[in-house]
C-alpha cells in the first residue's frame, strides 16, 4: 500500500486517488478475475446495478474468469438472483437473501421519495393503497400500467405516476422473468419478492453489516461515500459504532475514511489491466468521490442522467468510453472505443485484447481475426 508520509505520530496514513483506485478495484475483481461463482460474485458486491438488462451480465464478464450469460440466466430464471428497485432508489440485481434484507433496510429511503409525491395522493390512504396493490399483483404479475389504471379506479383523482410510484414505495416489488434473462425479452411485470421468492422479507435489519459488506467492496471509504451509495442517510452513528472494529485512513482532502483492517490495500502501482464496464456500473457509482476512478477531467464524460456508454478502464482509471455496434442482421459483432485521452500503441493493443474478449464472451463473434471489429473513433463519430 503507497501512503503519503504521516504528518504526526498518531494521525491516520493519508490514501492518494490511486490508491485508494486500488483498493476498490481489488475487491471490485477488477484487477484480476475472481474464480468465484455468479452467485458468490453478486453477493460478494452487495447486488449489481440493474437500471438497463444487460449491465449486470457485463458487470460479471469484466469480474469473473470464464463468466458466460447462460451463468446469470440462469440465476434469475431459477429466482436465486432478483431484479429489483433498492439502492439510491434504482433496479438492482440481488441474490434472494439479499433482497429480503436489503430492501427492508432502505426502507426509509422509499419513505422518502414517497413524500415527494404525497401532494400528488391527496384523499389516498397509503395502508388502502398498500393493501390493494399487494392483492393485485400477488394474483398475477401485473404491469404498471395495469397497477395504475388499478389503482385509478379507487382513487380517479389522484397523480397516475404518484399512485404507481407509491405502490413501489411500499411494497418490495421485483421484476419477474423472462425479464432480465439473457437471450430473452419481456417487458416489465411485478410483484412482491415475498410472492416471487416464496417466503416473507426479514424484519429492518440494524445496517451493521451492511456497513461492514460494504467496505468489503467499496472501501476505504467515507460515512457520506456508503451514504451515496445506499441512498440512506444518518449513517455517522453506525460507524462511529463501529470504529473499534475498524481502521482509518485521510484522503488528501482530509476526509476520514474507514476500512475493515485485514481488507486488502494493494501498492499503488499494482498493474491494473483494461476492463470493458457497462453503464452504471458499481465502481463507477459507489462513492460520493469517485475520482479514484474517474479523473477530475473527466466527470461527465461517460454520460450523465441516463448515460448509454460504458466505460473502459485503462491502468485503474476512467480513460475511454465504448459501445456495441450491430453487423450484419442486427447482431453486434464490433466495438467502437473513443478514448478520453491518448492511450498510444500499447495501451490500444491492451484495450483491443479485452475488446475481443468481450465479443467472443457476449456476442456470435469469433477471435478468428474475421469476426470482430474494433474501431477507435473520434467523438464526434462516436457521439453520432
Amino acid at each position: 500500500m503507497a501512503v503519503k508520509k504521516k504528518t504526526s505520530a498518531t494521525a491516520p496514513a493519508v490514501l492518494s486517488p490511486r490508491a485508494l483506485g486500488r483498493a476498490t478495484l481489488k475487491r471490485q475483481l477488477l484487477l484480476r478475475r475472481a474464480t468465484m461463482s455468479a452467485k458468490e460474485a453478486i453477493g460478494h458486491l452487495v447486488g449489481l446495478q440493474a437500471q438497463n438488462t444487460k449491465p449486470p451480465y457485463f458487470q460479471l464478464l469484466a469480474r469473473l474468469e470464464g463468466f458466460g450469460p447462460a451463468e446469470l440466466a440462469g440465476l434469475m430464471e431459477s429466482r436465486e438472483a432478483v431484479r429489483i428497485v433498492t439502492l439510491r432508489s434504482t433496479i438492482h440485481t440481488h441474490t434472494a437473501d439479499d433482497v429480503l434484507t436489503l430492501r427492508p433496510l432502505v426502507q426509509e429511503a422509499r419513505d422518502r421519495e414517497l413524500r415527494i409525491f404525497r401532494k400528488r395522493l391527496v384523499g389516498v390512504d397509503l395502508d388502502r393503497l398498500r393493501d390493494i396493490s399487494r392483492a393485485y399483483v400477488e394474483e398475477t404479475p401485473r404491469t404498471p400500467k395495469e397497477i395504475r389504471e388499478r389503482l385509478l379506479a379507487e382513487w380517479p383523482d389522484a397523480d397516475p405516476q404518484a399512485l404507481s410510484t407509491a405502490a413501489r414505495c411500499v411494497l418490495p416489488l421485483v421484476q419477474v422473468t423472462p425479464r432480465g434473462v439473457w437471450g430473452k425479452s419481456g417487458g416489465v411485470a411485478l410483484t412482491t419478492a415475498e410472492r416471487w421468492l416464496a417466503r416473507p422479507s426479514e424484519p429492518v435489519p440494524a445496517p451493521d453489516a451492511t456497513v461492514l459488506r460494504y467496505l468489503g467492496a467499496f472501501g476505504p471509504a467515507s460515512v457520506r461515500d456508503m451514504q451515496s451509495w445506499a441512498g440512506l442517510t444518518r449513517l455517522g452513528e453506525v460507524f462511529d459504532r463501529l470504529r473499534p472494529r475498524l481502521v482509518t485512513f485521510r484522503d488528501e482532502n482530509g476526509v476520514e475514511l474507514f476500512d475493515l483492517p485485514d481488507a486488502p490495500r494493494p501498492d499503488e502501482d499494482t498493474p491494473a489491466p483494461p476492463r470493458f464496464l457497462p453503464e452504471f456500473d458499481n465502481v463507477l457509482l459507489g462513492h460520493a468521490d469517485r475520482t479514484r476512478v474517474i479523473p477530475p477531467q473527466f466527470k461527465g464524460r461517460n454520460g450523465v442522467g441516463n448515460q448509454t456508454y460504458g466505460s473502459v478502464l485503462v491502468d485503474g482509471f476512467l480513460a475511454a468510453v465504448w459501445r456495441l455496434d450491430a453487423g450484419r442482421g442486427g447482431a453486434p459483432t464490433s466495438v467502437t472505443v473513443q478514448e478520453l485521452r491518448p492511450l498510444g500503441a500499447a495501451g490500444r493493443a491492451a484495450v483491443t485484447e479485452e475488446a475481443v474478449a468481450l465479443l467472443s464472451a457476449m456476442t456470435r463473434a469469433t477471435t478468428d481475426g474475421s469476426g470482430y471489429d474494433i474501431r477507435f473513433a473520434s467523438f464526434i463519430d462516436f457521439d453520432g
